[in-house]
């Protein structure tokens, strides 16, 4: 039986370079304390806390003085670093450049463009979202999905920005359906903030899922980037099963198949991916 560890899955620029920062301070240092966990992946995070990361919440980091603290990837509110300065807290900033910029664009247009709403496609509740929402001093308007598109006010100048990992094909919808419902007068901007990292992963990932078999899709159960791009393994093989860990793989999984892909999201190490491939070969030895 064939087993093939997909070679373009696995962490994207953004993760690999939070997770070189963290790898570098803990070199010099005993602990290192992370806001929120480093990345959507349980084993990850325990191999780096293994290593002396501490991950805290944002209750925790209000009791915090004087020491260092990693902001993940996904980004902060101004908020969090007024907070830090506060308490002497310095900051290790591992943001997404992608990200960063992002934010940036966001800031600007709340602060040139009063009068318009800013709209952000997004998964209510994300760190990355939270981030954005603080560029406007949560004034920004959230939606998910086109349920929601009663929270705009379409006689009044709309801006819609997007989360970096969402869905490209949706955020065209969404700026469709909005254009739309816009009144007379009124205007829509819409700025496609995707990551194309991620989402150009999405026709390799249904490429390489239609050459298997079966699927073992590695991801940890908190990532949103996981839980999409999973989807669009079963959508082209039913035969797909997400796995976050050794014990979740199962031998009926790949049952009288010839190929097996082993594949993950943007927050899953090559070395679990790997693991899990070296333990699909020692059942068919």
């Amino acid at each position: 039986m064939i087993v093939e560890v997909d070679k373009e899955s696995g962490f994207c620029p953004g993760v690999i370079n939070a997770i070189r920062k963290a790898e570098d301070e803990l070199k010099t240092r005993p602990m290192l304390y992370c806001l929120g966990d480093i990345v959507h992946n349980g084993q990850e995070v325990k191999r780096l806390e293994e290593q002396g990361l501490k991950t805290i919440d944002h209750a925790s980091l209000l009791q915090l003085r004087d020491t260092k603290v990693l902001l993940r990837a996904h980004g902060e509110p101004p908020s969090t670093y007024e907070l830090a300065q506060q308490q002497g807290i310095e900051i290790v900033d591992a943001t997404c450049p992608v990200v960063l910029q992002l934010q940036k664009k966001v800031r600007r247009m709340y602060e040139t463009e009063p009068d318009s709403q800013i709209v952000i496609y997004g998964k209510h509740g994300h760190a990355e979202v939270n981030g954005l929402v603080g560029q406007t001093h949560s004034t920004a308007i959230v939606i998910e999905n086109e349920s929601e598109l009663s929270k705009i006010d379409f006689s009044r100048p709309v801006r819609l920005f997007s989360q970096t990992t969402m869905s490209v094909d949706n955020f065209r919808q969404l700026s469709l359906s909005i254009g739309q419902r816009m009144k007379d007068g009124a205007t829509l901007q819409t700025f496609d903030t995707i990551c194309r990292q991620v989402a150009n992963r999405i026709p390799h990932m249904r490429e390489f899922a239609s050459r298997h078999d079966a699927i073992l899709f590695v991801s940890g159960k908190k990532s949103s980037n996981g839980k999409a791009l999973f989807e669009v393994c079963r959508s082209v093989n039913p035969h797909s099963y997400q796995v976050s860990s050794l014990e979740d793989v199962d031998p009926s999984f790949w049952e009288g198949a010839q190929s097996v892909g082993i594949c993950g999201a943007t927050s899953t190490p090559r070395w679990q991916m790997d693991q899990v491939a070296d333990l699909v070969k020692s059942f068919n030895r």
